[in-house]
């Protein structure tokens, strides 16, 4: 991803689909070696590169046992607790209206859930998480950008539109409307390096997409 005006509409889908897949991953659970080898990968430097964010090499040549640790440790005092964490919900941070907002289980979990529902996809039978998880709807977006890349690859530039209309939809009306606050709140807590490296690519991605949310897809 380095020049969205050099690169036609199925390669930036696909850079934007692998984004997303990577950040659904970290959010979704623990640190695993398969992920924290994926993390360590020159393209995925050269994509904190472009949002301008480096990740401290020193902490991440740590001895791969004590780094798995440190990262799971740290995720669970972010995301989990017990205690004061971070809750990873769209629910809790993002600010309606009509005042029902701040907890688990508010009328934004209900309609991420008909959203995603309404594209056709759907939650996996084993998923026994809230609807308006990070991950999920980082995954959620994951999919339909693929579903884009995949239908410029076919020629069928409506079904391409259709994939794009709901993306910048899903952005306006959902991520754009927490997630920077929630990323603010892990930069400020993260005690490691990586979890507050990987919230400020959050930060600038999502912001990214909703400047380039709109963009014709005439190029493809």
């Amino acid at each position: 991803m380095t020049n969205t005006e050099k690169i036609d509409n199925k390669e930036l889908a696909g850079h934007r689909s692998n984004i997303y897949g990577l950040l659904a991953a970290i959010y979704r659970r623990e640190m695993t070696s398969d992920l924290l080898e994926q993390i360590k990968n020159p393209s995925v430097i050269e994509v904190l590169s472009y949002f301008g964010i480096k990740l401290n090499n020193g902490f991440l040549k740590k001895p791969e046992n004590e780094l798995l640790e440190d990262l799971a440790i740290e995720y669970a005092r972010l995301f989990i607790g017990p205690g004061k964490h971070i809750s990873p919900h769209e629910s809790v941070h993002h600010k309606r209206d009509d005042g029902q907002w701040g907890q688990l289980w508010g009328p934004s979990t209900a309609e991420v859930k008909k959203f995603i529902e309404s594209t056709g996809l759907s939650y996996q039978s084993e998923y026994t998480g809230l609807p308006d998880h990070i991950s999920v709807e980082l995954e959620f977006m994951q999919q339909v950008t693929l579903a884009e890349k995949k239908a410029w690859e076919d020629g069928d530039k409506k079904l391409a539109l259709l994939c794009l209309e709901n993306e910048n939809k899903f952005i306006e009306e959902h991520l754009a409307g927490w997630i920077p606050e929630f990323c603010d709140k892990v930069i400020k807590e993260a005690e490691l390096p990586f979890y507050r490296a990987i919230a400020e690519l959050t930060q600038k991605f999502i912001a990214f997409e909703k400047d380039e949310a709109g963009r014709p897809g005439d190029n493809g």
